[in-house]
């Protein structure tokens, strides 16, 4: 198995260069703009039907090579399949494929196809990207042209990864917002920093879209852009944490299935601050950094239902009998059968572990109690695992006094 990555590099484009990339540039924006409108007029989103319309016109009316005017109608119709409304494509990147580029590792240089003709630029780059390009045949590139003027060479690279196999023992995650996340080994990462600047920010965006003015506009896209790069930072370096203790440990990582969180979060009575950080929590980012990170490392991660982690106790498998009520609260958890205190985040992230346990260990015991008598069913979910890809059925059963067992 391969797992591909974007090597960004900076590229040397001498001055007079410049207007021959920011040619190329706008002219591969004016195709993508033609091509959406047709695409939008005769609403056709295939693929080759929509190359037999544009390509032909758009050629005449930008000026492109042939391999230009193909990668931007992909472009197009792979942006309408990702967002639901394409408003207008800005001349800020170009895709490149085999044809339009190609990497020159014993000069590291790249050699790119502009309207003008086949150029070569250097490489400004470290041992980190050289050695993660050593050797490779690369087929796919993305040029591009950054706010400050400097331009970039995103290159796919695809590294080939370990079998991940299975191993009986799993790190419990659990994700939150006052913790970004919390181990079943007790590690946890303190969410207040990315809330207090999440909310600068926004009190920052509240002033500047009073003012509606073309400054105004411009300095929200910088701000959107500096509180984005502050969240990936704080998510690629808890994934590196999170996936460095697996690996060192060989142990699987386990994460709750928080999919429609969102959505059954604001059907509740909440306040509008509250349904804006709900909003901006970054869970599935996080989740992201850690699935390649760990196909890279081969470490397993799995997912397993969110239901009920939090309310259980991790010792005696017990929930409160009263519908509605929880033996959580806030940090704190406190069991009312045995009498266990522990944190609230580590408690889940140990439910979490040993649910991932049935998926990363089939044989392991996972989580039981004995209970007697008849008990009825509680509830039937789907384990899905996506390293390795295995699915695992696993039921739950409920007794008077809360007790659960799996079956």
């Amino acid at each position: 198995m391969t797992q591909s990555l974007s090597v960004k590099c900076k590229l040397i484009v001498p001055v007079e260069y410049r207007p021959k990339v920011d040619e190329t540039l706008q002219g591969f924006a004016d195709a993508c703009n033609q091509i959406l409108e047709v695409a939008k007029q005769d609403n056709c989103w295939n693929t080759t039907k929509l190359h037999h319309k544009v390509y032909k016109p758009v050629r005449e009316v930008t000026g492109l090579k042939a391999n230009h005017v193909c990668q931007a109608i992909r472009r197009v119709i792979g942006n309408a399949k990702a967002a639901h409304k394409i408003h207008k494509f800005r001349p800020t990147s170009i895709s490149l494929d085999v044809r339009t580029f190609r990497y020159i590792e014993a000069q590291q240089r790249v050699g790119v196809t502009l309207k003008c003709g086949r150029v070569d630029f250097d490489l400004s780059i470290g041992g980190y990207q050289i050695a993660l390009l050593r050797g490779q045949t690369l087929t796919s590139a993305t040029l591009k042209k950054s706010r400050q003027g400097d331009y970039y060479i995103n290159l796919v690279v695809e590294i080939d990864t370990p079998p991940t196999g299975k191993t009986p023992k799993v790190i419990g995650v659990d994700l939150g917002r006052r913790d970004i996340a919390t181990t079943s080994t007790g590690k946890s990462w303190d969410g207040s920093q990315i809330q207090s600047v999440r909310d600068r920010f926004s009190k920052l965006r509240a002033n500047v879209q009073s003012k509606r003015t073309r400054n105004a506009r411009r300095l929200l896209r910088r701000l959107s852009g500096r509180e984005r790069r502050f969240q990936e930072w704080v998510n690629h370096n808890i994934s590196k944490q999170l996936v460095q203790e697996a690996k060192q440990s060989n142990s699987a990582l386990a994460f709750e299935d928080l999919t429609g969180i969102r959505d059954s979060l604001n059907t509740k009575p909440r306040s509008k601050t509250e349904r804006r950080r709900t909003n901006n929590w970054a869970f599935y980012q996080l989740r992201i950094f850690v699935g390649y990170k760990a196909a890279i490392a081969g470490v397993p991660v799995v997912f397993v239902p969110a239901a009920y982690t939090s309310q259980t106790c991790s010792r005696c498998r017990h929930v409160h009998p009263e519908k509605g009520k929880s033996y959580r609260n806030g940090k704190k958890f406190k069991c009312g059968h045995c009498g266990l205190e522990h944190d609230a985040d580590v408690n889940a992230a140990i439910n979490i572990a040993e649910l991932g346990a049935s998926v990363s260990a089939p044989g392991s015991p996972g989580m039981t109690c004995l209970l007697e008598g008849q008990l009825p069913l509680f509830r039937l979910c789907m384990i899905r695992a996506e390293a390795p890809s295995i699915y695992c059925g696993v039921a739950y059963i409920r007794g008077e006094r809360g007790e659960r067992e799996r079956v």
